[in-house]
C-alpha cells in the first residue's frame, strides 16, 4: 500500500534565507518570521489533516514540520535522504561571491548544468535519494491516507521531478517554492506513479 496524497513543504525563513546565501546541508535554524510562517503553515494545513509527518533531519526543516505535526498530535519522523541538496564548496556563499570565484562554473550552473569542480551534488542523485525517502514513509500508509514532507527548496524540486518519472540532471521545468509553500502529488494508476496537482501554494 502507499499514501494517496504527498504534500510537500519548504522549510520557514532562515537568516541565510534572507541573505541570500547557499544553505545546502549547513544546518542554520529557522529565524522568527520562519517560525511564524510554520505557524500560519500549520493552521492551514490542518484543513488537510495529514496522517503522517517526516521530515529532513536538519533542523529548519524539523522545527518546522513540528510545529505543523504538533497542533494534530502527530510525531515528526526525520530522514536524511531529505536533506538539501549538498552544494559543496558553495554553501555559506551568496551568489555574487561564487560569481566571482567560479566564474565558469556558475555560469554553467545558472544554464542548468552541473558544476564539476565544486563538490556540488547532482540534482539528479538529490532527486532519487528524496523519492526514495519519500516512498518508503509514503508505504506505510494507505492510499486514502495523506503524508507531510518537510524538506528543503532544491530537493523538493529535484525530488518531485524523480516523482513524476523524469530526470532532475536534464530536466528542470519546474519553478522554486518560497519559504512555506508546499505541493501536493495525487497517486496515480498509471504510469507515472504520481500526478502534481498543486505547486508552490502559500498559507
Amino acid at each position: 500500500m502507499s499514501a494517496g496524497t504527498l504534500v510537500l513543504l519548504r522549510h520557514g525563513q532562515t537568516d541565510y534565507n534572507v541573505a541570500m546565501r547557499l544553505q545546502g546541508q549547513t544546518d542554520i535554524p529557522l529565524n522568527e518570521t520562519g517560525r511564524e510562517q510554520a505557524r500560519r503553515a500549520a493552521e492551514v494545513l490542518a484543513g488537510i489533516a495529514p496522517d503522517a509527518v517526516v521530515a529532513s533531519d536538519l533542523s529548519r526543516a524539523a522545527d518546522t514540520a513540528r510545529a505543523v505535526a504538533g497542533p494534530l498530535g502527530l510525531d515528526v519522523v526525520t530522514d536524511p535522504r531529505l536533506r538539501e541538496r549538498d552544494f559543496g564548496l558553495w554553501e555559506g556563499l551568496h551568489g555574487d561571491v561564487i560569481a566571482e570565484r567560479w566564474p565558469q562554473d556558475y555560469a554553467v550552473w545558472r544554464g542548468g548544468g552541473h558544476p564539476e569542480s565544486v563538490g556540488a551534488e547532482r540534482r539528479g542523485h538529490v532527486g532519487v535519494r528524496f523519492a526514495d525517502g519519500v516512498a518508503d514513509a509514503a508505504s506505510r500508509l494507505e492510499t486514502s491516507q495523506t503524508l507531510l514532507v518537510v524538506a528543503h527548496g532544491a530537493c523538493i524540486t529535484s525530488g518531485i521531478t524523480a516523482l513524476l518519472g523524469l530526470d532532475a540532471d536534464t530536466w528542470s521545468g519546474l519553478s522554486g517554492l518560497g519559504n512555506c509553500h508546499w505541493s501536493v502529488l495525487q497517486a496515480s494508476e498509471r504510469e507515472p506513479r504520481w500526478r502534481l496537482t498543486s505547486h508552490n501554494v502559500a498559507a
